[in-house]
């Protein structure tokens, strides 16, 4: 950069030159404080004795010398006392200050040179850790800082900053693997829907029977398409946040997510039993619709023969809170955690999805986080699992209206798969 350019731009006010700054300044205050005491002390205890002193001694010589030059003399002699002092105590002030003076600048000078070193060798670490942090990208998050050295407060942000990497590191790791699922998901019925096509036209003794059920496949294959891109349509939607929010009360929407799985649950054999009380939140009604329409579909589709759901919904300690229990196969407790993952399924009893897409818990638990609820999964004693998701208690005072419905009748909400 030119010496215009920087005339233009102004010097760059970067931490070590404000620190340079900030120790010279403190060096020139107490420096200046210094010199003015001294000053002060040296002007009020400054006597003159010396002065004194040799004009008593010029007296006493001339008081020796006879009484040629007689009292007029001597009187002249002490009247030049005061003045000789005067003359005297500027000079030795003005001495002082000088000295002073060139004392302190030549010291300031120094302090500054130290201070702009010191805060190099202070703020070294700090350059190495944003050059560090500057080289790592996507394509290298598993590099670390790994500072060394006293356990100062330069340590503890190098290791903030490796926690930061490790947590953005299992972060791109999750989309990845998200993308790979997604990916082999969707290609999934694709290719089984072209194989049984190829299969259908390949044949020469091909009949309308066999035309009807090859079609019949591809539907069923096109169905669990369907819903898998829906259910990613509503996990994208709730990762993205709520743009409004309207009082809901968790017991109308299980009431009603209960009555359209009626037929379900006959199918299943299942006994549900509910304890549905009023529960008031905050939030966007079709996304919770669709939560709890999850968790009760994941009751349903992991459940043993003659078993059971019991759903209950009411507040507690100031919060909402919807609780789903159902029988099922046993789940041990390491691995509960990952049923929150995307795609996620355990063992072989959980292989087989039923025409599920393994997204059903992974949705909920993302809706959840975008009402600021929380989700806790835990593994049943007897078998299945146990789901509480409490919110956060809308206050009559200040919650929005409740949203109308309209007249027309409301579509069913469409089951989105558990895993």
């Amino acid at each position: 950069m030119t010496m215009k350019g920087f005339l233009a731009r102004g010097p760059r006010w970067t931490i070590r030159l404000r620190l340079t700054l900030l120790y010279g300044s403190l060096v020139l205050v107490s420096a200046g404080a210094v010199v003015g005491s001294t000053y002060l002390l040296f002007d009020t205890w400054w006597s003159g004795g010396s002065v004194i002193a040799d004009v008593v001694q010029n007296s006493q010589q001339v008081a020796a010398g006879g009484a040629a030059k007689g009292p007029p003399a001597q009187a002249q002699l002490l009247e030049r006392v005061p003045n000789e002092k005067a003359r005297l105590k500027a000079a030795d002030l003005h001495q002082l200050l000088t000295v002073s003076g060139i004392a302190m600048g030549a010291v300031v000078t120094l302090s500054v040179g130290l201070g702009w070193s010191l805060a190099g060798r202070v703020l070294r670490p700090i350059r190495t850790i944003s050059t560090s942090v500057r080289t790592i990208s996507e394509d290298n998050l598993h590099a670390r800082l790994d500072a060394t050295g006293p356990d100062d407060e330069l340590k503890e942000l190098s290791d903030t900053f490796d926690q930061l990497l490790q947590r953005l590191e299992t972060a791109f790791q999750a989309q990845r693997q998200f993308a790979a699922n997604a990916s082999h998901e969707l290609r999934t019925p694709l290719t089984l829907e072209r194989t049984l096509l190829e299969v259908a036209l390949a044949d020469p003794d091909c009949t309308l029977e066999s035309l009807r059920a090859t079609c019949q496949r591809v539907l069923a294959a096109e169905a669990h398409q369907e819903r898998l891109i829906a259910s990613l349509l509503t996990l994208a939607r709730s990762q993205s946040g709520l743009t409004s929010r309207s009082l809901i009360d968790l017991c109308e929407v299980a009431r009603g997510v209960v009555s359209s799985r009626a037929s379900q649950l006959a199918d299943a054999g299942l006994t549900i039993s509910c304890a549905l009380n009023s529960a008031p939140i905050l939030g966007d009604d079709r996304l919770v619709e669709h939560l709890t329409a999850n968790l009760l579909d994941n009751a349903i589709r992991y459940n043993v023969p003659a078993g059971f759901i019991t759903l209950a919904t009411g507040t507690a300690d100031g919060r909402s809170f919807l609780t789903m229990l159902n029988s099922g196969p046993h789940i041990a407790a390491e691995q509960v955690a990952r049923l929150k993952r995307p795609f996620e399924r355990l063992g072989p009893d959980r292989t087989d999805t039923g025409g599920g897409t393994g997204l059903g818990l992974s949705i909920a638990a993302s809706i959840a986080r975008a009402h600021g609820a929380d989700l806790s999964l835990e593994p049943h004693t007897g078998g299945g699992l146990a789901v509480n998701v409490t919110f956060e208690q809308a206050r009559p005072d200040n919650a929005p209206p409740r949203r109308e419905t309209s007249s027309k009748p409301r579509r069913r909400v469409r089951a989105l798969d558990a895993p």
